[in-house]
């Protein structure tokens, strides 16, 4: 299932997937991946994932 979350908050603060992945220590190609659906990230990664996009995990990889 895509995380079409990831991806508007990741635009709401215009940044591209480079400067995403960057900031969390991963390649371009994960943060892509990760909102295609195809990569489970683990809990750290989400956790960083949401620092950096001052989020909570309920706001970005819950579904509900």
């Amino acid at each position: 299932m895509k995380n079409l979350k990831l991806k508007s908050a990741r635009a709401i603060l215009d940044m591209s997937q480079e400067q995403l992945a960057e900031a969390v220590g991963v390649t371009r190609q994960t943060i892509g991946m990760i909102e295609a659906g195809k990569f489970n990230p683990s809990l750290q990664l989400c956790v960083a994932i949401c620092k950096a996009l001052g989020k909570t995990l309920d706001e970005i990889f819950w579904e509900g």
